[in-house]
């Protein structure tokens, strides 16, 4: 199969600009402070940014996995938590005035609860310093455990991504990563939260056929995800996984159509589309404001 190395025109993107995103770049720069947004060199960042919506990397910088897609530095033995960083992300989120915050993380497995409860208290002192910016969730598997600490934080969506299809999940994820757990995940924040949106995320142009990428979209809609991003994978550097395939943006707006039939409540489709883009727009408050508060059960996981 060719490789292809030549980028089209579809992904040019202007230079971000609006009085908003200045604004919060100055401040993160005062702040120190690194977002996913500026490390992942996000194309839309801008339009991000200048909606008042970031995404924060938590536990660390450190990957316990190694994806052959992510750029994401990786180790057996990352560094220790930081006990202070619930508290300073808080205080950045309210200093950069965000409305709506996405909170990632590494995996960590080298941790007993993957570093469930840490997430948790992220996005909890979120709530206690800026109580109206909505947090949303894009959570590890945490090897099929321990995610009812993450839903009693009571994000507005939890995030999990299946990354790809599942005949080329074993050669572009890690061997820890499995498609079918990342299904099982996803369904069982559906069955624990039900007022709780999921979402879940496909990059293509990987080598998957479009049978491939519809059996993946109706898979994430058999466990009840309901917003979706499919975008374009383009390579971090040459150790990662090369490009296959730049797919044209007509396919791009067929998958959109075809996961709107299918019952996604929203679809976000497009060659610089990434996980956390739209995110704010995804979300319908009114929804939020009528949603039940979720019960701090006691031990309520399954392993």
């Amino acid at each position: 199969m060719a490789i292809r190395t030549d980028k089209p025109s579809w992904l040019r993107v202007r230079l971000p600009g609006s009085p908003r995103y200045l604004r919060i770049r100055e401040r993160a720069k005062a702040l120190s402070l690194a977002t996913v947004c500026q490390e992942a060199k996000c194309p839309n960042i801008g339009e991000c940014w200048g909606s008042g919506t970031a995404t924060f990397l938590v536990l660390g910088d450190t990957c316990t996995r190694g994806c052959r897609f992510c750029a994401v530095k990786t180790s057996r033995n990352p560094a220790a938590l930081d006990p202070d960083e619930p508290a300073h992300l808080a205080e950045a989120v309210a200093a950069m005035e965000l409305d709506y915050v996405v909170l990632t993380s590494v995996d960590r497995d080298d941790l007993e609860d993957g570093g469930s409860a840490q997430f948790a208290r992220c996005v909890e002192a979120i709530h206690e310093v800026r109580p109206a910016a909505r947090v949303e969730v894009l959570i590890p598997d945490y090897q099929g455990a321990r995610l009812q600490v993450v839903l009693d934080a009571r994000p507005v969506v939890l995030a999990h991504n299946l990354e790809t299809v599942e005949r080329l999940s074993p050669s572009v994820r890690d061997p820890r990563a499995d498609y079918r757990r990342s299904l099982a995940v996803l369904a069982e924040a559906r069955e624990r939260a039900p007022h709780i949106k999921t979402k879940s995320s496909i990059m293509v142009g990987l080598g998957e056929t479009l049978e491939e990428v519809e059996v993946a979209m109706r898979d994430l809609r058999a466990v009840g995800v309901d917003y979706l991003t499919l975008g374009q994978y383009l390579q971090p550097s040459r150790r990662h996984l090369e490009v296959v395939d730049f797919v044209r943006p007509e396919q791009f707006e067929a998958w959109a159509a075809l996961a709107l039939s299918l019952g996604f409540e929203d679809v976000a489709s497009g060659p610089l589309v990434r996980s956390s883009y739209r995110a704010h727009q995804m979300f319908h408050p009114a929804e939020d404001a009528a949603a039940p508060t979720p019960s701090h059960s006691a031990e309520t996981e399954r392993a």
